[in-house]
């Protein structure tokens, strides 16, 4: 292959909604760390090792986010794009490589493309390991919304490309436990276009642990190299839509497992209350432990069901992006554009689409329920503890009419026993004093639980 590049696209989540103006997520700078690492581990370019230093969201070696405020250009250096220098090879060619480096929104973004010194020399399958891809790969990128690994190159018409793609596909993951799978095939600016997804069978639905593929063969003399150059903002941009699409429908489903989970749980307190409120006498305590437990998940819950709230308008407002991307592709192209690239808009997005909105429509519902279960079981506490709280107040009541008049009666006994002419009280008077004081207490005892049924 003859004017040969290797590019790598990573894109890195660098805020949420969650985070304040001038805040970041944790990593936010991780992309330009680890770039750093493979400048001084194994790509080592003299301006790769030396990156904080060019980019506006470094300050004397460290990260500073705040010094991308208020900047209108969506790059991170002042120039067009970081000459990175060369590297020598072993069969007497150098390696150049440029770095560019975006602020795309919430999304950092980073082109890294690597090439021969001269168009004219011919790479092939062995030399492909000069440019060290295996550094580029997702285990050192660490890339959290995904990456893009392109190969472009012009061969001769008579060059079997089926194979070749293959065999570079194999080639850029070779060593690792990645299995590139051929996704789709079409064409791109007028050269063969062949797209593998390389999936990382510890984590197969991880599309952060994958390396998305793309490797442009141009084997008709066509302008795909100038043409790619007009639509390279769009292509870019298309490629961090595509990326940040998977990104979120991953989230969602990881978010909808979490909400099923919790309902689970859910249901399984809502028997306990059944069990409760249907024996004799209602558990007060156990009631209070459900109303300790609950809010708690409920509060959980609800955070799962606006979290497929916002990933639903996040996939939606990415796949607008994409389209307009697509389109702008599209023109440039001709009219053309890989049918695979529709086919993602038209049955991938679509299905992702409805299958988030399908998963919020099943878990509303249940908003509403546990709502609902909540204020029940805040209600029969409230009138239990209210029935148990007038019932100790009718008790001290009946008690204390009972006690203090017995006690009044008591000190009448006590007054008046040796006027008593009876000859039991006069044998012990101390007996019948304390006897006629219980009979009284008892009599008031009476009187009061009248009195207080009767209110």
């Amino acid at each position: 292959m003859k004017n040969f590049s290797l590019s790598l696209y990573a894109f890195h989540l660098r805020h949420t909604l969650t985070e304040l103006p001038g805040e970041v997520v944790t990593n936010a700078n991780l992309l330009w760390e680890n770039l750093v690492k493979v400048g001084e581990s194994s790509l080592t370019f003299v301006g790769l090792k030396d990156l904080r230093s060019k980019l506006i969201c470094y300050q004397n070696g460290k990260y500073d986010p705040k010094r991308e405020i208020g900047r209108i250009p969506e790059r991170l250096i002042d120039a067009q794009d970081l000459d990175l220098g060369s590297l020598p090879t072993p069969e007497g060619f150098k390696i150049n490589a440029n770095l560019q480096p975006f602020l795309l929104n919430d999304t950092y973004a980073v082109d890294l493309t690597l090439v021969p010194e001269s168009p004219n020399i011919s790479i092939d399958i062995p030399q492909l390991q000069h440019f060290k891809p295996s550094s580029l790969l997702p285990s050192n990128i660490q890339a959290s919304l995904g990456q893009t690994l392109s190969i472009y190159g012009e061969v001769e018409p008579t060059e079997d490309c089926d194979t070749l793609a293959k065999k570079l596909a194999i080639a850029l993951v070779a060593g690792t436990n990645l299995n590139p799978i051929r996704i789709q095939q079409g064409k791109l600016f007028g050269s063969l276009l062949f797209e593998y997804q390389a999936v990382n069978p510890d984590e197969p639905d991880n599309p952060a642990k994958q390396c998305h593929i793309l490797i442009v063969i141009n084997n008709s003399q066509a302008a795909t190299a100038t043409l790619a150059a007009e639509a390279y903002e769009w292509l870019l941009k298309l490629l961090c839509s595509y990326h940040k699409i998977l990104y979120i429908y991953q989230q969602a489903r990881q978010r909808y497992r979490d909400a099923r989970i919790i309902y689970s749980n859910l249901e399984n307190k809502i028997q306990e209350f059944n069990s409760l409120i249907s024996e004799n006498q209602t558990q007060l305590s156990g009631l209070k432990s459900l109303m300790g437990e609950i809010p708690k998940k409920i509060f959980d819950y609800t955070r799962c069901l606006q979290d497929l709230q916002i990933h639903h308008t996040t996939i939606t407002t990415n796949i607008t992006n994409y389209t307009t991307c697509l389109e702008k592709i599209q023109t440039i192209d001709g009219g053309n554009s890989p049918q695979s690239w529709q086919n993602f808009i038209n049955k991938d997005c679509k299905k992702w689409q409805q299958q988030i909105q399908t998963d919020i429509n099943y878990l509303t519902p249940g908003q509403e329920l546990f709502g609902q279960f909540v204020d029940t079981i805040r209600g029969i506490v409230e009138t239990e503890q209210t029935e148990r709280d007038r019932s100790l107040e009718n008790t001290i009541q009946i008690l204390g009419i009972g006690f203090g008049g017995g006690a009044i009666a008591s000190g009448v006994f006590t007054t008046h026993i040796d006027k008593i002419n009876l000859p039991l009280v006069q044998k012990h008077p101390l007996y019948a004093s304390l006897t006629l004081s219980i009979i009284a207490t008892l009599i008031f005892i009476a009187l009061g639980w009248l009195i207080t049924k009767r209110k």
